[in-house]
Order: structure tokens, then C-alpha cells, then sequence
């Protein structure tokens, strides 16, 4: 599959509700991921767990794409996620997910939210 198919299905996938699923079949062993900038969450069994507690620590009602970009292995995507943390009000969260894709997986991801 294409790098553009690729992204197209995490996308699917995502929306779908399937984050860890779509995670571990997307999602390189080697996968680098940050937010805003901090530090470097480095593999998948430390990006795994990290994405797990997220899930697990919210309702999540829906999700929307924004805009997408696709350029060679890289590709930005533009999210707004409806969501309840848990014990929280009911919030949404946007955000930029930038990729980068070798062999049809994620090797980096940085996210950039407010």
C-alpha cells in the first residue's frame, strides 16, 4: 500500500474508535513519538503503554480530520477529537499529528496541541 493509503487507513482506523489497534499494526518497533516538542517517548512497547493509559483514561465520543498533507514519507494531520478525560468535563482537543512512514509504518510521530 502507498504512503497515502497508509495514512488513509490510520485515519480510518482512528476515527473507527480502533486507536491501539491501528496503532500496533501501523506503528513501527522503533517508532520515535513526542508532544509539543518534549521529550522523545523512544519504541513501541513505551509508545504503547503511553497511548493505552490515554485511552483508557477518556470517553472518547468521535474524532474529525482537518486537513492532510502528504509529501513523500512525510504526512500532517489535522485533528479535533471529542472526548470526556475521565472525572472531567467533556472537552475537545485538537491537534497536529506530523509522520514520518518507512516500509508502511510510522517511524516518528511529533503531536502539537494546545
Amino acid at each position: 500500500m502507498s504512503n497515502e493509503g497508509n495514512v488513509r487507513a490510520v485515519i480510518d482506523g482512528i476515527l473507527r474508535g480502533e486507536i491501539l489497534e491501528t496503532f500496533e499494526r501501523y506503528y513501527s518497533d522503533d517508532v520515535v513519538m513526542t508532544e509539543n516538542g518534549g521529550d522523545d517517548r523512544v519504541g513501541k512497547d513505551a509508545n504503547r503503554d503511553y497511548e493505552r493509559a490515554f485511552v483508557e483514561g477518556v470517553q472518547f465520543h468521535g474524532a474529525e480530520v482537518g486537513r492532510v498533507l502528504i509529501d513523500g514519507d512525510l504526512a500532517a494531520v489535522e485533528w479535533s477529537f471529542d472526548l470526556t478525560p475521565k472525572g472531567q468535563s467533556r472537552v475537545t482537543q485538537k491537534q497536529v499529528a506530523v509522520q514520518t512512514w518507512r516500509d508502511g509504518k510510522i517511524v516518528r510521530e511529533d503531536f502539537y496541541h494546545g
